[in-house]
């Protein structure tokens, strides 16, 4: 496994596997776990090689203290993708990735406006740009991403097609605790207390796909997913938002289409997401 910490040892090392066939890229922030193993074994059933970048992007936080908390182990996330079969693998620096006088951006105008952009503005600015720029650096066949960050994946999607990117996102569905909580690098950083109460995250989920079944309106099912959470008392609800699943527009009345419930929610002092496609009820 290549470990390359400069855009010129990564393209070096991309042109020579580029040349040996088709690359996925799996893109992470580090602190890998099965989630993240997820998406390079998915990479790997599908492509001839497997590429991986390891960068903590600052341009998405939207504080210096989620950003300084954020957890970070390289020795370990190199080990484990060396051991998954990874051929290249991208650590770069934030003064590395970004020219300290860089001033173009990278914009889906209405996606990052809505639902988690609204919460944390800018944030997908920092994740549009930032994936434009790795996907010129890899110049990879797929990219895989998990569904869990389910805005994050239309932006990208949405950015790809836009600007004419020759890059095929696969998306990868969300992998989950013993318990239904969503993997995530952040998880670590809950308390015992949090780390129980966020399996609401997961239960109100369930909650909605059962009422989208049984033909409940989304205005109902928003609500009961908002009320469950909100009875437990290490969760400080952030947002809870049914949206059409493939276009995010607001939806109302029965569900008649696939609804996505996307979840963001607060265990102090960390904000967990979290998502589920709901199915519509089958006419009888």
């Amino acid at each position: 496994m290549r470990v390359c910490q400069t855009k010129q040892e990564l393209r070096l090392a991309m042109a020579d596997l580029r040349s040996q066939g088709t690359v996925g890229l799996v893109p992470t922030m580090g602190y890998l776990h099965d989630g993240h193993m997820q998406l390079v074994h998915s990479a790997k059933s599908e492509c001839d090689h497997v590429a991986a970048s390891i960068f903590v992007n600052p341009t998405q936080f939207g504080s210096a203290e989620d950003l300084t908390n954020y957890p970070s182990n390289l020795d370990r996330d190199l080990k484990m993708l060396q051991e998954a079969g990874v051929s290249v693998v991208f650590t770069p620096t934030p003064d590395i990735m970004y020219h300290p006088n860089a001033q173009t951006i990278v914009e889906t105008t209405e996606l990052a406006q809505k639902l988690m952009g609204e919460l944390r503005p800018g944030h997908f600015r920092g994740v549009a740009t930032v994936v434009t720029k790795l996907f010129n650096l890899f110049q990879p066949d797929r990219a895989y991403f998990g569904e869990k960050d389910y805005q994050q994946l239309q932006v990208i999607k949405t950015m790809v097609r836009d600007l004419d990117i020759p890059v095929e996102i696969r998306p990868v569905p969300t992998v989950r605790e013993a318990d239904g909580l969503a993997m995530s690098s952040r998880n670590v950083l809950l308390s015992p207390q949090a780390r129980t109460a966020s399996i609401v995250l997961s239960k109100s989920l369930d909650l909605g796909q059962s009422l989208a079944q049984s033909g409940a309106s989304t205005e109902d099912i928003t609500k009961a997913i908002a009320d469950m959470i909100r009875a437990e008392p290490l969760a400080e609800l952030q947002s809870v938002d049914l949206r059409d699943a493939e276009t995010l527009e607001e939806v109302s009345g029965p569900v008649t289409r696939d609804v996505v419930a996307l979840l963001a929610v607060t265990f102090d002092p960390v904000l967990l997401i979290d998502q589920r496609v709901l199915t519509r009820k089958e006419p009888s």
